[in-house]
């Protein structure tokens, strides 16, 4: 008898609209969020996942990663941001639509949104067999998306990745993680959900000609209705304001006027 053929692997890519990290954030005159007229990109955690996606691919071959895919939630201007994943390398790109003036999803409402689009593509030859997104975002920094997404589905996960192996024939992936003290070696079963590190890669630049290829790649766009997801707001923002402007310091002839100025600022010894 022989031995069936081994199911070739499909990666889900979730990357996000936001604000570019070159762009000097201000709070908006409602003091309800930053000032969103501004030039926006994708994410740049997420610029690695993408990256990562596509060498896995190219070290491993077509022979055993099918497919990759890039997924982001948002208004009508973040196809823009599919477009970029689809210029480097990505297959296709699913937009989960919002209205413009809706507020940023959640990350539980995005794991949700994750979760359902995987349970979607079913167990057949479309089955996604590996999730690579950023460690976090750079608007909001609260970086638990792929824990939650991994808790939702029951996978293994492998965090702040800085290096990731495929071992194809044992159905496990090998990441290295970025710890305080070093690196850590994790062996996770597949399905897994991984979180890049800016150490994992450095993203490339799309071509011109693949610019305009990418405008010609498959865009799905479904609704969150379409998905059964709620995204109402669990937390509200009271207020936003910018830190206190620093004061400029100045210098002492003595030990004794240090102290003298420490204790008129009150500051006491312990």
């Amino acid at each position: 008898m022989r031995p069936s053929a081994a199911r070739l692997l499909n990666i889900l890519v979730p990357v996000k609209r936001a604000v570019d990290y070159s762009v000097k954030i201000r709070v908006n005159p409602q003091q309800t969020g930053i000032d969103a007229n501004v030039k926006h990109s994708m994410n740049p955690f997420d610029e690695i996942a993408v990256e990562e996606a596509i060498r896995l691919r190219e070290r491993l071959g077509a022979s055993v990663i099918k497919s990759i895919k890039a997924v982001t939630i948002g208004p009508p201007k973040s196809v823009d941001i599919l477009r970029t994943a689809l210029a480097v390398g990505a297959d296709s790109a699913v937009h989960v639509a919002l209205p413009e003036s809706a507020p940023s999803p959640e990350p539980l409402a995005v794991a949700k949104t994750l979760q359902a689009l995987i349970n979607k593509s079913g167990d057949g030859e479309s089955k996604v067999d590996m999730v690579i997104l950023g460690k976090q975002a750079i608007d909001d920094d609260l970086g638990v998306t792929g824990q939650m997404l991994a808790g939702l589905l029951g996978w293994s996960q492998a965090t702040f990745a800085s290096k990731v192996e495929v071992d194809e024939a044992k159905g496990e992936v090998v990441v290295t993680r970025e710890i305080d003290g070093g690196g850590e070696e994790v062996r996770c079963k597949l399905p897994v959900v991984i979180t890049t590190d800016l150490r994992l890669n450095e993203p490339r630049y799309a071509s011109l000609p693949n610019i305009m290829k990418a405008k010609k790649k498959p865009v799905e766009k479904v609704s969150p209705e379409d998905l059964g997801v709620d995204y109402t707001p669990q937390l509200e923002t009271l207020k936003v304001t910018e830190p206190p402007k620093r004061v400029g310091g100045g210098k002492v002839a003595s030990v004794e006027e240090l102290v003298a100025k420490l204790k008129e600022a009150g500051v006491t010894a312990v």
